[in-house]
C-alpha cells in the first residue's frame, strides 16, 4: 500500500516479498555500526523478521517503517527498494520514532532527506503530534538530517541499562 510519494520517492508499506531487499540492509555494515546487529542471517531470518515487524506494526498501529523506492531508472515495475523510512513505537521510548536506513549505493543523494521530510508531513494526519528520534552520537550524517529535518535535540539518553547511548531529537507538530 502506497503512504506517501514525493518527486523521486515512493513510500509503501513493506510485504516478505521485500525480503531480499531487507536482509542486504540490514546487514550492510553501516546499519550494524549505527543502528545495530540483528542477527538477520537468512533470508527466511529475514522474511520473519518483516512479518514481525514492520509488517505487524503497520497491521497493528497504522503505521510502521516503510520502503522507500525509487520511483525512476527504467526498472521493470518502475521501482526499485532503496531503504526505509517511517513511524516506529518502540519499548524503550513513549513517543513514536522516525527512522530510517538507506543501502549504501542510495546514500549522500538527497533522498533520506527527501522521505524523512515526507513521513513528516504524513505524520500529523495520522494524528501524530510529536516524534522523536535517536541516532548515534557519532553518526555525523544522520545527526546532521535530524537538524536539517527541524528536530531538535533533547538530550544524551540510555534506552536500556549498559547501551552505549544515543542522542535523543524531538519535533512538535
Amino acid at each position: 500500500m502506497e503512504i506517501v510519494r514525493t518527486e523521486r520517492l515512493r513510500l509503501r508499506t513493506a510485504t516478505p516479498d521485500d525480503t531480499v531487499f531487507y536482509h542486504a540492509l540490514v546487514n550492510d555494515p553501516a546499519f550494524i555500526e549505527h543502528i545495530g546487529d540483528r542477527g538477520i542471517r537468512t533470508l527466511d531470518d529475514a522474511r520473519q523478521a518483516l512479518l514481525a515487524g514492520p509488517v505487524a506494526m503497520q497491521e497493528e498501529r497504522g503505521h510502521s517503517l516503510y520502503v522507500v523506492e525509487l520511483s525512476e531508472g527504467g526498472f521493470p515495475d518502475g521501482h526499485v527498494p532503496i531503504g526505509m523510512c517511517g513511524l516506529i513505537k518502540r519499548d524503550t521510548l513513549d513517543e513514536i520514532d522516525i527512522g530510517y536506513a538507506y543501502l549504501p549505493d542510495w546514500r549522500g543523494q538527497g533522498y533520506a532527506y527527501e522521505a524523512a521530510r515526507a513521513v513528516l508531513a504524513y505524520a500529523p494526519t495520522i494524528g501524530i503530534r510529536k516524534l522523536v528520534a535517536i541516532v548515534s552520537p557519532n553518526n555525523q550524517a544522520s545527526n546532521g538530517l535530524l537538524r536539517k529535518l527541524g528536530m531538535a535535540f533533547v538530550e544524551f539518553r540510555h534506552l536500556v541499562p549498559g547501551d552505549a547511548g544515543s542522542n535523543l531529537y524531538s519535533i512538535e507538530f
